[in-house]
């Protein structure tokens, strides 16, 4: 029970009409159903259904008017309903409901695993092992690679997205994304946002893209930070470029020596503890992957572009109280600091 906590109350729905929706479409259904919330995450929402015999999670989008691109449950249950046929990380989805008078909004339910998330600190797990921030980032790398060399056409997902001209619409889709949700002008973001479209990269090989790559988006073996055991949070994946992902692992990695605002934003436990550079990681994957990184520097100044974004859709579902959530108070004071990151990595 250590990784889930008691329903927010804002976030609570009628278990009731739930458990009676999904009665006889899942093994152990008929039996009691409790409900849990894993409380890391900062978009949609995930629950845990404990039938007692059988264990399930369910994923819903978060509470308000949502951009559906960005918390496409249908998109996610797609993917993970063939993914997991050739990326065993890629947990498997079973079933997805659309009608919204269930719970409140659409939704899927997808299998259960065990293991450890790692998120601002190192878990208990692992505190005792000199070597395993540096395990976990070689596995992190490596499981990107293995995604990207995935065949899509092979397992169905042919058409989930047009990859020709992905990087353009990423620029354009998340500026015209900025401009909808943005509480204040920042003028470094209408930089960011000129310099990327001065500099588009020219794709020539394609594979599925995750579109959230990070640590914590990763489950980790207990008894092993270099074995992964799940990864998470799939409602973005489409094809196109593969070095976006890359981009947006380095978006949320951090280094001893990175200022301040850098490391609160990091995905990760921050601190001298071992992990490998940002430079690291683009060496592995290059070595891994066989791709060019020559132009690496965009897809990393994208990746915090698209941050930026992240935190003004979060925050301004938290000014308009659309949620009650009291993490994303501090997420007015940080979108100014990595626009100017932002601008720092795409200027050089």
């Amino acid at each position: 029970m250590d990784d889930t906590i008691l329903v927010r109350p804002d976030e609570r729905f009628e278990e009731e009409r739930l458990a009676a929706y999904l009665r006889g479409q899942l093994p152990g259904s008929e039996n009691p159903l409790t409900v849990r919330q894993f409380g890391g995450g900062a978009a949609n929402l995930t629950y845990l259904l404990d039938y007692g015999t059988h264990e399930y999670v369910l994923r819903r989008p978060p509470l308000g008017p949502v951009a559906k691109s960005a918390h496409d449950m249908s998109r996610e249950y797609r993917v993970l309903s063939r993914l997991y046929q050739a990326f065993p990380y890629a947990p498997r989805a079973f079933l997805y409901c659309e009608d919204r008078d269930v719970i409140g909004a659409d939704f899927f339910v997808m299998e259960r695993r065990r293991g450890v998330v790692v998120r601002r600190s190192l878990p208990p797990e692992f505190a005792g092992m000199p070597d395993a921030p540096r395990r976990m980032s070689e596995v992190l790398v490596d499981a990107l690679a293995e995604f990207h060399a995935v065949d899509y056409e092979a397992i169905g997902l042919g058409d989930l997205g047009k990859p020709a001209g992905f990087i353009e619409r990423q620029v354009e889709g998340w500026y015209k994304r900025w401009l909808a949700a943005k509480t204040d002008d920042l003028p470094e973001m209408e930089t960011v946002y000129h310099w990327l479209r001065d500099n588009l990269p020219q794709t020539t090989r394609f594979s599925l893209v995750h579109n959230d790559y990070k640590l914590d988006n990763v489950m980790l073996a207990a008894d092993d930070p270099g074995r992964v055991v799940a990864i998470f949070d799939w409602d973005m994946c489409t094809l196109g470029d593969p070095l976006s992902d890359l981009g947006a692992l380095l978006t949320y990695w951090t280094e001893p020596d990175d200022p301040p605002y850098l490391q609160a934003a990091a995905m990760m436990p921050v601190g001298d503890l071992g992990f490998m550079s940002r430079a690291e990681l683009v060496e592995r994957y290059a070595q891994k992957s066989g791709r060019s990184v020559r132009d690496i520097r965009f897809y990393h100044a994208l990746g915090v572009f698209r941050v930026v974004v992240i935190i003004a859709q979060i925050y301004i579902r938290y000014a308009r109280g659309q949620t009650q959530d009291e993490r994303f108070a501090a997420f007015e004071m940080m979108m100014p600091l990595m626009a100017r990151a932002a601008q720092e990595i795409a200027l050089g």
